[in-house]
């Protein structure tokens, strides 16, 4: 059946700034806030946006993921016309090949996108958290008759010469691309996300196919070509909460925004729900001494000790006289008795032994350099081990800087 619109989302990356919380597992499936994965966020957009067909390209790491997404039934994506399909590379009559690119990867599903004949296309990333109406962008680039539009934000000017920045005219039709300029004319940082007229597109993804110069990139090669060649380009402008979660500060500092009203993170907001598969687990239990302030406590949690500013995920137990204090324990995450936490990233499934000290808060590293510390999933962090700020502990318990 014809589709109007669908989504591929681009959720291969191995997500290598995210280090030891993605040895296993591709970025999208990480963990977030509790009782979701970043995927819920563009997989719910979908959703709530009425987009019910959306191809998932996965390449690194790809059964955690898969596992999650399973039908889709969390996001209503279990159609039997559309809903959601896993999309990894695949072997051709040209043999096996991997996602070369972010263009590659929409090349090689050229069948995919031909087998529902839309007439539009929307790309999306797999690791950001915000919330966004895919149905009033669709709107904007059919009412502005672009050949592409993309999504942008302003960011404050200093930040500028981080993102690929839209310069644009007084209709807010895009005249150039800049990827990082160190003069920025524009503080418009490009989002990631994408809507191309699919006929359009089809014919740049065939050529760039074709240059083996090609970086076979969006932001590098396809939106490059298509303002050199004259086509419409058009931005749209976003104004809510985004926040691209690629690295281990960026995750934090997310999954704080949570915690605060002023941030604009609303996940409790009953008008644009985010969906996400729930496992089975008991329900809370909060022991008489426990103390739980300004902090998220998920299904099957056992608090004793004290958690304050903090996400606790599924499954986390904090001991009697054990503090977690401005962190995140992924699901499965035990903290012993005695334990102290603080700024820190403790990762699926780890322990924290008795009396152990893992991070510290930023006026404590006067003389070292303060930054989050992170602990692999299934690791353990022996009794009394002290873990200062701004490490990394791994799987095989060796202690690095970050």
């Amino acid at each position: 059946m014809k589709k109007e619109c669908i989504a591929m989302l681009l959720a291969g990356g191995q997500g290598s700034r995210l280090y030891v919380l993605t040895e296993n597992m591709a970025k999208p499936a990480v963990p977030f806030g509790g009782k979701f994965r970043i995927i819920d966020f563009p997989l719910s957009n979908c959703a709530n946006s009425g987009i019910d067909t959306v191809g998932v390209l996965t390449q690194y790491r790809p059964l955690e993921l898969n596992r999650y997404i399973g039908s889709g039934q969390p996001w209503d994506l279990d159609r039997n016309d559309g809903g959601v399909h896993i999309l990894p590379p695949y072997q051709s009559n040209d043999g096996a090949s991997w996602y070369k690119g972010t263009a590659n990867a929409i090349y090689q599903n050229i069948g995919f996108v031909d087998m529902y004949d839309p007439d539009y296309v929307l790309i999306l990333s797999g690791d950001h958290i915000y919330k966004m109406d895919y149905a009033a962008m669709l709107a904007h680039h059919k009412r502005t008759g672009a050949d592409c539009t993309i999504s942008v934000m302003e960011v404050p000017w200093e930040d500028a010469p981080r993102f690929g920045i839209m310069n644009v005219d007084e209709n807010d039709t895009i005249v150039e691309f800049e990827e990082k300029p160190k003069q920025p004319k524009s503080n418009l940082a490009s989002m990631g996300i994408y809507i191309f007229t699919w006929q359009k597109l089809r014919r740049y993804l065939i050529e760039d196919e074709s240059d083996e110069h090609s970086s076979n990139d969006f932001g590098k090669n396809i939106i490059p070509a298509m303002l050199h060649r004259g086509e419409k380009m058009s931005a749209y402008r976003f104004n809510g909460y985004w926040k691209d979660v690629g690295t281990l500060d960026s995750l934090w500092d997310a999954n704080m925004d949570m915690l605060s009203v002023s941030s604009g993170l609303d996940l409790l907001e009953k008008d644009w729900p985010i969906y996400g598969r729930s496992l089975s687990a008991p329900p809370t239990y909060l022991g008489k001494d426990a103390r739980v302030k300004h902090s998220v406590v998920s299904r099957g949690c056992t608090v004793e000790g004290t958690a304050e500013n903090s996400v606790l995920s599924e499954r986390c137990t904090v001991e009697e006289g054990a503090c977690v204090e401005y962190s995140i324990l992924m699901p499965g995450v035990t903290v012993k008795s005695g334990a102290k936490i603080a700024y820190a990233i403790i990762g699926e499934n780890a322990a924290v032994g008795a009396d152990a000290r893992v991070g510290k808060a930023p006026e404590q590293t006067a003389e070292e350099a303060w930054g989050i510390t992170v602990v692999a999933p299934e690791t353990c962090v022996p009794e009394g081990y002290e873990l200062g700020a701004n490490r990394m502990l791994n799987s095989d318990g060796e202690e690095s800087v970050r």
